[in-house]
Parts: C-alpha cells; structure tokens; sequence
C-alpha cells in the first residue's frame, strides 16, 4: 500500500512539473533542384553572354532550420521562454550548428512580452508575411533583393544581434505591435579622432491590426553601417503591407523605401528604392497556387538626372505546392526579372537582384537584363 501510494504521489509530482514547464525539437527539411541564368551585355564591348546554373539548392519552400524552444510557467500569469533556431545546410550537410536564425530568451504575461537575444527585425517581417513566397526561393519577394543585394543595405535587414524587443500584448482586440533596439556595442574611446562609431545600431519597430480575414501592417527600421571604417551610412526602410483572405483567394499588397544616405565631409549622399508587390494564392485541392509581381526603382539621389529614366527591376513569379500531408509538400516556382534603363547604371543592387532574394546566385559579365529561375523540391516540417 505504501509503495502504491509513493508510485501515485511521484505521478503527480512528474505531472506537475511537466504542466509547468516544456522543451520541444522542431525543424525544416527543404531540399530541392534549383536552376537559374542570367543574361547580361557587357558595357564595353556591347557583348551579351548568358550564363546558368543547376544546383541542389535548400530553403526553396521553407528555411531549412532545426531549432529548441521551451516554455515555464511561473504562476501569476508570468511565463519565462526560450527560442535557439539554427539554419541547416540540407543539400551537403555542411555548416556548423550555430543559432543565427534565433536566439532568445522571453518574460511575458499580462504586460505583454520581453525578449532578448538574436531576432527578426521588425523591418523585414512584412517583406515575408506579405509575400505569396514567403520569401524563400526563387519566387522571392523582389524588394528583400533590393536590401540583400548590397552588404550595407544587409547589415541588420533580416535579422539583428544584441537586441532588445517589447511586444504588445495579445488582448488588444486585433492589434499588435512591437519596438525594438540594438545595441552596436562598439567600444568608447576618447582618444579617437572620429569619436564613437554607431555602426551596427537598429532600431525598429511594427504595428498593425489582424482580425478574421485582414491582416494590415505598418513597420519601420534603420540601422547605421560603416563602410571601410570611415564612410557612414544611414539605412531606413519602412514598408505597409496587407492580406485579405477571401476564401477562394487571399490577396497580397505590399509598398516599400528603402533610403540609403552617406555622410561626407563634403556632402551627404542620398538615395532611395521605392517598390511594391501584389500576390494572390489559390487553394486548389490538396494543393496552392501562387503567384506575385514587383518591381523596384532606384532613384540614386543628385546623380539621377545624368542618367535620364531612373534603372527598374521587375519581376513576376508563379508557383504550386502540393501538400502531401499536414507537414510535408512537393513545390515547383518560376520566376522570371527583367531589368530596365540599366545601360547607365552601374550599382551593384540591380545586378544581385537579377538572381532572386533567396536563389542560388548566377555569375554575369556586364550588366545584367534578365533572369529566370526554377525550384523543384520537397519540404518537411517536424
């Protein structure tokens, strides 16, 4: 009787604890074949070359990621959480298990929720939830091209180190919203000629309303980079998407500036890439259609007027998945850019985006004029 009730007091206990406190292993698995050319005319000589790649390419659907996230309660309505999400290189399996995709610890309750660590920016979110794509593979949302393509653009687009986020609470009726800040943690010298840098600094932040079929989203960032140590750029976007799900078909919009200054002792340097994005998807079956167009224009400041017509990219994706199940689906995606006005343009942001946000890259002699892409693959989620 004794050891019966021993055996029934440590059920309990072990119930107990397991109610308050839980680990969980998820992942990705997104493995596919990717093909991409670009053709491209060489300035001087007037030559166009072509040139592709074919590829076992990963990510083309979902990230490919394996992560650990956990939860306490602490009663009172506090929880204490955690996230470390690394990406996996599932084409090779190359790389070390390092958690830059997430890396966080949480305190929430009533008052909302704190969290600490490596993060999404709030900047960027809009260029993947508002996307058909989501912002993987070739079909990707061109305007991430545009802040990808160029590495002071980069610094701090997707995601931010050593960063602080506030999130509203999730009682607001719809609304939602977050603000974030990220220390550059340079070090303060006071015998440096040029003073503190503020490079790797970001802050951010973004609000917006979700209810039933809507979901609408306003979000803004900016980040200081410095490029060899002595040129300092001011990155900013800001970006309003929206979705409307219809049933038959959910509708995707989103407008976005991106405006890069450069301060010099001489002058400060401006310039701006307005774009936007409609998608649709389709359910058909077990399976998705999806679809979007975008362009980009640059607009580079007090040069613009040399060139006539400011340089545009445009691009137009189609794709289909096929769910097999709950957590795992075949895809195929299309995408096709073609580039304008850029005879005279020689920045590097219309060349890297003739191979697609999230694609594998294709090397070009020249300026490029236009691309195509393909993904086939498989995706697992676990």
């Amino acid at each position: 009787m004794k050891n019966t009730l021993v055996a029934l007091a440590c059920g309990a206990l072990a119930g107990a604890a397991s109610a308050q406190s839980s680990v969980t292993l998820f992942g990705t698995i997104d493995t596919g074949v990717s093909y991409q050319s670009a053709t491209a005319t060489d300035p001087t000589t007037g030559l166009t070359t072509r040139q592709s790649r074919t590829s076992l390419g990963n990510s083309g659907y979902g990230n490919s990621s394996l992560g650990l996230r956990g939860v306490e309660d602490l009663g009172g309505g506090l929880a204490a959480s955690f996230w470390l999400e690394a990406p996996l290189s599932t084409d090779d399996g190359g790389g070390g298990l390092s958690f830059t995709r997430r890396s966080t610890v949480s305190l929430s309750g009533a008052f909302g929720e704190l969290r600490l660590g490596r993060d999404r920016t709030a900047s960027s979110l809009n260029d993947t939830i508002f996307d058909p794509f989501g912002g993987n593979g070739s079909g990707a949302n061109l305007l991430g091209a545009v802040s990808l393509a160029d590495t002071g653009l980069a610094t701090n687009y997707l995601r931010a180190s050593n960063m602080v986020s506030y999130f509203l609470p999730a009682t607001l009726g719809g609304f939602y919203g977050n603000v974030q800040y990220a220390a550059h943690e340079n070090v303060d010298s006071s015998t440096s000629l040029t003073g503190t840098s503020d490079a790797g600094r970001y802050t951010g932040g973004r609000f917006g309303y979700a209810n039933g079929p809507l979901d609408i989203a306003l979000a803004s960032g900016q980040t200081v980079v410095t490029d060899n140590g002595s040129l300092t750029r001011t990155v900013r976007r800001s970006n309003l998407g929206a979705s409307y799900d219809f049933g038959p078909v959910k509708l995707f919009g989103e407008l976005s500036n991106v405006r890069d200054r450069s301060d010099t002792a001489l002058a400060s340097l401006g310039n701006n890439y307005n774009g936007y994005l409609i998608g649709v998807t389709v359910p058909v079956g077990p399976g998705l259609i999806r679809a979007s167009y975008g362009q980009v224009r640059y607009d580079e400041g007090a040069l613009a007027p040399l060139y006539g017509d400011a340089p545009q990219s445009r691009k137009l994706s189609l794709g289909y998945v096929h769910n097999l199940s709950k957590r795992t689906a075949l895809y195929a995606t299309v995408a096709r850019i073609s580039n304008r006005n850029d005879s005279a343009y020689t920045g590097s942001l219309s060349a890297a985006a003739t191979t697609g946000y999230g694609a594998v890259g294709v090397g070009y002699s020249g300026l490029p004029k236009s691309s195509t892409g393909y993904d086939f693959g498989i995706r697992h989620n676990f």
